[in-house]
């Protein structure tokens, strides 16, 4: 199967909302608690290894980075697409400073709030673990604002299939649960497992035409 996010480049990188590329076109963002794989996830979606930077220290990612993708067909006589992938901050790591945490708290949320090319999210969740108050805080938003949310159990390699298969299924009914709304996936960048099905979610994502609501 092609890659449709194949080609990915590093744009830029930004301390504010105000320093990322121009609000047009089309973006997923990527959010995720530190050291729960989301710079692996995005490279291996991108089939691309230093992409993003991983790293055995959590919260290394300190900016919102951006990284453009080749235009998606479009109909003959369109001009092309400007589509992204946005790296947020990793969430949650003690040792970033405070002032740091308290600066990317309100940093992501006028992201989220303000950018009108988003078009979706896609949350990094570590499969061996219940979500945590960032994760329901962000699942929360999506719902709120209508943005669409697809979730990425990731390491899914560190639990057998039927421990994964059930982890889901878990995930699943809490949403139902609570009213939380959103897509779900068992994955591993390692393994490889779920990454075509991801590659289509976050493609899905962005075509998806943009939510003029409360954000």
């Amino acid at each position: 199967m092609s890659n449709p996010l194949q080609g990915a480049q590093f744009v830029l990188a930004a301390h504010r909302i105000s320093q990322l590329p121009a609000d047009q076109g089309a973006e997923v963002a990527f959010a995720g608690r530190s050291n729960a794989g989301k710079s692996s996830a995005l490279n291996a979606l991108t089939n691309h290894k230093g992409l993003a930077r991983t790293s055995k220290t959590p919260g290394r990612t300190q900016q919102m980075v951006a990284f453009s993708l080749p235009p998606p067909t479009q109909v003959s006589g369109q001009p092309p697409l400007d589509v992204r992938l946005i790296d947020l901050p990793g969430y949650g790591y003690a040792k970033v400073p405070l002032e740091m945490r308290e600066h990317w708290k309100l940093e992501i949320d006028a992201y989220l709030h303000q950018r009108q090319s988003l078009r979706g999210l896609v949350l990094i969740v570590d499969i061996r673990h219940p979500l945590k108050e960032f994760d329901r805080q962000m699942l929360e938003f999506c719902l709120g604002t209508q943005l669409p949310c697809h979730l990425l159990l990731t390491k899914a390699d560190k639990l057998s299939r039927n421990q994964a298969i059930q982890a889901l299924a878990t995930l699943r009914k809490q949403f139902v649960a609570e009213g939380l709304h959103a897509t779900a996936q068992i994955f591993s960048s390692s393994a490889g497992t779920g990454v075509d099905e991801a590659r289509e979610a976050v493609m899905t994502l962005l075509r998806q035409p943009r939510v003029l609501g409360s954000r």
